[in-house]
């Protein structure tokens, strides 16, 4: 089943949408491995995220979108060459590091005077953020220093029953997105 199958039920929609109202976090499919996602404005459920990673807070978080529009709050004021360079297509799924306008939660921007940006094309994740209308935290779904779940089997045994998780595949990236710095064009994970 290639990801272009995956298409979330309406009833699963709205318990994840329920769930993200309230602060909780979200587990799904995406291009590259599984996701977790909570609203990226919601203090508690940035720190949950957090937890459930064991992850450091100065680390930051990557927001995805599923388009350039959504993430014009956080593009405002960028320069239009790399608004383009964000913009454009990519041959792998691609975070962008985009100078942080001030508009990026101390938690997803970390330590960091960036914020961690990319565009998704999975129906899961276009889904989610549509009905949300803006943009979901997706870092990838794991406990720090292990390897990414890739089914919702894994997601299963490494968090438990305590999360709303879509079922559904992956891309065919075996691989976290690469990132690359918007400013300098440095790639900073292949």
């Amino acid at each position: 089943m290639s990801f272009s199958d995956t298409r979330p039920e309406a009833a699963m929609l709205q318990q994840a949408l329920t769930a993200l109202s309230q602060g909780q976090v979200v587990a799904y499919p995406t291009e590259t491995v599984w996701g977790l996602g909570c609203d990226p404005d919601h203090d508690r459920a940035l720190e949950q995220v957090l937890v459930l990673k064991s992850r450091p807070a100065d680390k930051g978080l990557i927001l995805v979108a599923d388009s350039v529009e959504r993430c014009a709050p956080w593009l405002e004021g960028l320069d239009p060459a790399l608004k383009a360079r964000f913009a454009a297509p990519t041959e792998v799924p691609t975070t962008w590091l985009v100078p942080d306008n001030g508009r990026a939660h101390p938690l997803v921007r970390g330590r960091f005077d960036s914020v961690a940006l990319r565009l998704s094309a999975h129906p899961v994740v276009v889904a989610l953020v549509q009905a949300m209308g803006r943009p979901l935290v997706s870092t990838s779904a794991n406990r720090a220093g292990e390897s990414p779940c890739r089914s919702l089997a894994e997601i299963r045994t490494v968090f438990g029953e305590q999360l709303v998780a879509f079922d559904g595949a992956t891309g065919n990236h075996d691989r976290p997105s690469r990132i690359r710095d918007l400013v300098t064009g440095a790639t900073l994970r292949d």
